[in-house]
């Protein structure tokens, strides 16, 4: 797909990670809304992950370099969580911004936007799908980033010009991979949708499914994950 699509495309996912600052500029959701969501867009992911990528990384049968993308997207993910884990916690007190958190966001949303061309390499149809589960994945980048800015008091501008910043770097990460994967051989392409897997994959496990279940889990909250699963699945029958 042409540069140009893929960012008209990647701007949907972009404009998510804007709204998710101004929505908690204005109103930070209730935990438990955040829990039903996330599920949502768990499941969301997931089926995108299952439906797509998967099957076209299985079609190739390059089981080595399969491995070495999924081991580096493995290496990749974990090195993200390693340095979240040196921002504050929520809750924390802190007196001056949280760089270690935003410079971990920023990598995460600039990966996110990655995965967006990613997609787009392995088709037009699978490049919709992942960015359909990834806007709603952002959206939360987004919260969290304008909760951390909140907790140390910054202002409704400066978290807003933040979040639109964090944009940016998906549109940098969705066009740096629409020109680089266009030009890509199979065998290359077969890592770079290996490495697109395992990220996916860790988003799902490590990220949104950790944060939802910060919150009592109940019936309903469990519930929203199949929905989003078997939303995307029907979206993908009807597309």
């Amino acid at each position: 797909m042409p540069l140009p699509a893929v960012l008209t495309y990647a701007a949907f996912p972009a404009a998510a990670v804007v709204l998710g600052g101004v929505v908690s500029v204005i109103r930070v959701p209730s935990a438990s809304a955040q829990s039903a969501v996330q599920h949502f867009a768990a499941g969301v992911v997931f089926a995108a992950l299952a439906t797509e990528l998967l099957p076209e990384v299985m079609h190739k049968r390059l089981p080595l370099l399969t491995i070495g993308g999924f081991a580096l997207g493995v290496i990749v993910m974990l090195v993200l969580k390693a340095l979240t884990e040196h921002a504050p916690k929520e809750g924390a007190v802190e007196s001056s911004l949280p760089k270690g958190l935003l410079i971990a966001l920023g990598v995460d949303i600039a990966l996110d936007g990655l995965l967006v061309g990613v997609g787009f390499a392995a088709g037009d149809k699978q490049g919709l799908l992942i960015t359909i589960a990834l806007t709603l994945e952002v959206l939360f980048l987004g919260v969290s980033a304008a909760a951390a800015l909140s907790r140390v008091g910054a202002s409704r501008a400066h978290i807003v010009l933040t979040t639109a910043g964090l944009a940016g770097l998906l549109l940098a990460g969705a066009g740096l991979g629409s020109v680089v994967l266009s030009r890509m051989s199979g065998e290359a392409l077969d890592v770079v949708l290996s490495f697109g897997v395992a990220a996916l994959l860790y988003l799902v496990v490590e990220e949104l499914m950790v944060e939802a279940h910060e919150v009592p889990e109940t019936p309903w909250l469990s519930a929203t994950f199949f929905i989003g699963f078997l939303l995307l699945l029907v979206i993908e029958m009807l597309i």
